[in-house]
């Protein structure tokens, strides 16, 4: 079994003005498209073909080099493109919503901390919120394309909610002003889809 890049659910443009449609179509065609293509090489004729993305990471050899980044790059990427909408932005509710205001005391706090992560993580990588079992949330950052299902990378549980930070994903747009980005992220975060990750890996 190979993997094979996943159909934006909307239109290229469809989240503008917060990203525009020139970053959405390199970003999915081009740098996603490259990530599922070197990964289906990286595990050709290996035991690792035919398992999951999610199973690959979590037994992950760190040492792996094509499968660490081109998986990382590949499932990181499939979940960016989900927890994103042009009907996004507002704030969580239910159980998603009880969970950050225990971690983080409210979602202004809980902004600012996940803004930081994003903002401070040093060149490229990851912003993310993760569920671990019994469902407390964790706010964290991963370098380059790693991420919380891989072993011994500072930060575990199952993401639910995942920001690029590579310039790749904003420069066009926004240059070098990557809080201005992360700020617009908030606009089209879909939380009705993150919550949703939330109830099944909580």
């Amino acid at each position: 079994m190979s993997f094979t890049l996943p159909e934006l659910p909307y239109a290229k443009d469809a989240l503008e003005p917060n990203i525009d449609a020139k970053t959405m179509e390199i970003h999915h065609g081009k740098h996603h498209a490259g990530y599922t293509n070197k990964l289906n090489n990286a595990i050709e004729g290996t035991d690792l073909e035919g398992k999951t993305i999610e199973n690959i990471l979590i037994n992950l050899d760190m040492s792996n080099t094509a499968v660490r980044n081109n998986g990382g790059g590949f499932y990181n990427h499939r979940l960016f493109w989900e927890v994103m909408s042009p009907d996004g932005g507002g704030e969580p509710t239910g159980e998603l919503a009880e969970a950050i205001n225990a971690a983080y005391g409210n979602f202004e706090s809980f902004k600012d901390k996940f803004s930081s992560a994003a903002g401070g993580q040093f060149g490229s990588g990851w912003a993310w919120l993760c569920v671990h079992e019994g469902g407390k949330v964790e706010v964290c950052s991963t370098p380059n394309q790693d991420n919380p299902l891989m072993p011994k990378v500072g930060c575990g549980g199952t993401p639910i909610l995942g920001l690029d930070v590579w310039e790749h994903a904003y420069y066009l747009n926004y240059q070098n002003r990557r809080p201005d980005y992360v700020n617009a992220f908030f606009n089209v975060i879909n939380w009705e889809k993150v919550s949703a990750l939330y109830a099944q890996n909580k």
